[in-house]
């Protein structure tokens, strides 16, 4: 299956690459961020420093280090402002599927993008990540593993409720 929803610790999957939820400076901060850099280690903000940042969706691509993905696809979500902003966010997933895809990586972890401290209502970013991976997944035809990584029951709850024919 192409694409499914799981709940999971991002930072534990055993994919080609991981997909981290970063900041502008790529250099850690909270949530799923921080999770990556702490569980990457050091070498990944030392490989972060030479990067020169990145803009909102936009992607950068470093080795996985410490972490078990071979790569971690580093993605800026756009901060939510009320939905008037031009906060679409579909680049922040198509910039990351195209870097996986150019590094002939099979398999791919989403976590959901901008819907911590960025402020995006999770059930918008939740049909945004399915139906930009799933527009991807029909145009390019390629057999790429991905899922969608959530922490918590309550975003799990939100995606059997949304995507019942995707959510384990």
């Amino acid at each position: 299956m192409p694409l499914r929803i799981i709940k999971a610790d991002i930072t534990t999957l055993n994919v080609d690459a991981i997909v981290n939820a970063a900041n502008s400076t790529l250099l850690g901060g909270g949530g799923v961020d921080g999770a990556i850099h702490r569980a990457a280690g050091k070498e990944l903000l030392e490989e972060c420093k030479t990067l020169g940042g990145c803009r909102t969706g936009g992607a950068k691509i470093t080795k996985g280090y410490k972490l078990p993905a071979k790569f971690i696809i580093h993605t800026v979500g756009p901060k939510w402002g009320g939905g008037k902003h031009g906060e679409a966010g579909r680049s922040c997933y198509e910039n990351s599927l195209r870097l996986a895809e150019n590094n002939a990586c099979k398999s791919l972890a989403f976590p959901l993008i901008s819907a911590g401290i960025y402020g995006y209502p999770k059930a918008d970013a939740l049909k945004i990540a399915v139906n930009t991976i799933q527009d991807f997944l029909e145009r390019s035809g390629d057999e790429m593993d991905i899922v969608i990584a959530l922490f918590g029951d309550d975003m799990m709850n939100l995606a059997h409720e949304n995507f019942p024919e995707l959510a384990e």
